[in-house]
């Protein structure tokens, strides 16, 4: 009888370690912080993206918190 398949304990390993799971790693911003952290931050990233939403364009750009940061600068730098 499995219970989990290898995604599913490869994952539960990582967190039990403190790690970034390799499956969220495929589908996120590279980081080298510890899981507590590495939430954290997505966290604050969506809340920068609904205070955009929300509120309107910002005054001031938080650039770590786009995952292609060149794509924004270089768009920006078309813009103005």
């Amino acid at each position: 009888l499995a219970l989990m398949n290898d995604e599913l304990d490869t994952t539960s390993k990582a967190l039990f370690d403190g790690k970034i799971p390799p499956p969220w790693m495929k589908r996120s911003f590279p980081s080298l912080k510890p899981v507590g952290s590495y939430v954290k931050e997505v966290q604050e990233r969506i809340q920068f993206f609904n205070d955009w939403i929300n509120d309107g364009e910002p005054v001031v750009f938080w650039l770590p918190g786009f995952f292609f940061t060149q794509a924004f600068l270089t768009a920006s730098k078309q813009n103005y």
